[in-house]
């Protein structure tokens, strides 16, 4: 059976003798100590509402499960998976679900936490979860990876639903994965819940504009900030890590604008082109051989100097904690455009604020995903659908009032944006746990 971890309850100032769970220790590596490291930073900026700082630190509930299937061969392979959920004061839990081999519980714990900030910071009505599988989704086959979605989607079915917790997709997971997690789900109660995920195929009640819709407000809040900080679009050189559904539309949309997309790095290698590379080009090259590498429009370049290349804008969309203190220094950009989730630490937050480096965080910069799929979760309970430029005008609204927000408290308070952000976010979450008290 699947069991539960819950958190601790709070308790004093860690001694030697009665010492923080690592998940709880700020000093653990890891992105959940990065989060914790966060959460202290923006506690002096949130007043009465400080004495619930706590909430933030524990998630909710973490789920781990074992995913055992069934091979092609006959053999039963055991996967390890994860749900938390890190608060639903706002609302249903939210957050996509990653296959990935280096998948582990201080990852998913902290990608639900910033799920938690960044559903605030836009204000849409959800909670912060998160999942995950430790698994390579490139060695099954595609009935593999099937049995593997339904199995554990079944294992953590009791905690998920439309109006409790609603995956989407994330790294190594798509439109097919939640089609499948779907129709699982609704197998299990009886009756077609579409709204149980989003990010579905568009037969199935997924919503228009939702595969480009994070790498869209990556490009929104990107032009904006540039906007305000006088930096000019057309020419400007920008360098991308990632270039799947989130790099890659952001590197075509700040091309269409006019910027020059000058490298690009994935899991494949890194390629390097100072008049600007053809995105249009390489997006065909990526869907014929699964990447960047030896793409005929560009110079190879080993991965270590991606870091350091000539450009007004970095957007590292691939995977969390890829900027650190040993490559910080080296970021030669104006503006740093987070599209992944926790790709830089906060000691590299320090050496790049030290330099006057802008970063626009991840928790308002990649929000553009939830944000649609929360239209697309209203568009499900509805069963009314919106027009592909409905879709992407109010994304764009949504997401400009959202960072003109975070831009001001930045400016009164003297802070970065990141912090900025937490302070909009964490008073909202905050407040909402204020008013509901404690049950019971």
């Amino acid at each position: 059976m699947p069991h539960t971890a819950q958190a601790p309850i709070a308790s004093t100032a860690p001694t030697a003798a009665h010492a923080l769970p690592s998940y709880l220790d700020p000093n653990h590596l890891g992105p959940w100590g990065t989060y914790l490291q966060q959460v202290d930073r923006v506690t002096p900026y949130l007043g009465s509402l400080a004495r619930w700082v706590e909430t933030l630190k524990r998630p909710k509930r973490a789920l781990i499960v074992d995913v055992p299937i069934e091979m092609d061969d006959g053999t039963i392979a055991h996967f390890e998976g994860y749900r938390v959920q890190h608060n639903l004061s706002r609302g249903p839990g939210k957050g996509g679900v990653r296959f990935h081999q280096d998948v582990t519980l201080s990852e998913v714990m902290a990608l639900s936490a910033w799920m938690s900030i960044k559903n605030a910071a836009v204000n849409v009505p959800y909670g912060g979860a998160k999942g995950g599988v430790r698994v390579d989704p490139r060695k099954l086959s595609r009935a593999e990876l099937e049995r593997l979605t339904r199995r554990y989607t079944s294992e953590i079915g009791f905690l998920i639903g439309p109006s409790k917790d609603i995956p989407a997709p994330d790294v190594n997971t798509n439109a097919q994965i939640m089609a499948w997690m779907m129709d699982t789900y609704s197998m299990n109660v009886g009756a077609t819940a579409t709204g149980v995920v989003t990010g579905k195929p568009v037969d199935l009640g997924g919503s228009l504009g939702r595969n480009e819709a994070t790498g869209r407000g990556v490009f929104t809040v990107g032009v904006e900030a540039a906007r305000l900080t006088g930096l000019t679009i057309p020419d400007a050189r920008v360098a991308v890590q990632g270039f799947g559904n989130v790099g890659g539309t952001a590197a075509k949309l700040f091309a269409q604008a006019g910027a020059r997309v000058v490298a690009v790095q994935d899991h494949t290698g890194t390629v390097h082109n100072a008049a600007g590379l053809d995105v249009t080009a390489l997006q065909r090259h990526v869907q014929h051989t699964g990447g960047v590498a030896s793409f005929a429009g560009a110079d190879a370049m080993a991965p270590d100097e991606f870091w350091g290349v000539a450009c007004d804008i970095l957007i590292p969309a691939a995977l969390e904690g890829q900027i650190t203190r040993d490559n910080a220094d080296r970021i030669r950009a104006k503006m740093v455009i987070e599209g992944a989730n926790g790709p830089t630490t906060p000691e590299a937050d320090d050496i790049l604020q030290g330099k006057g480096v802008l970063v626009l965080p991840d928790v308002i910069a990649n929000a553009g995903g939830v944000t649609v799929s929360y239209f697309e979760w209203v568009q499900d309970f509805s069963s009314f659908f919106w027009t592909e430029d409905e879709i992407n005008a109010r994304l764009v609204r949504i997401m400009q009032d959202a960072f003109a927000g975070v831009w001001q408290v930045a400016q009164e308070n003297k802070v970065t944006l990141r912090t900025a952000t937490f302070i909009v976010a964490c008073k909202r979450i905050l407040h909402a746990r204020e008013m509901r008290g404690l049950y019971p």
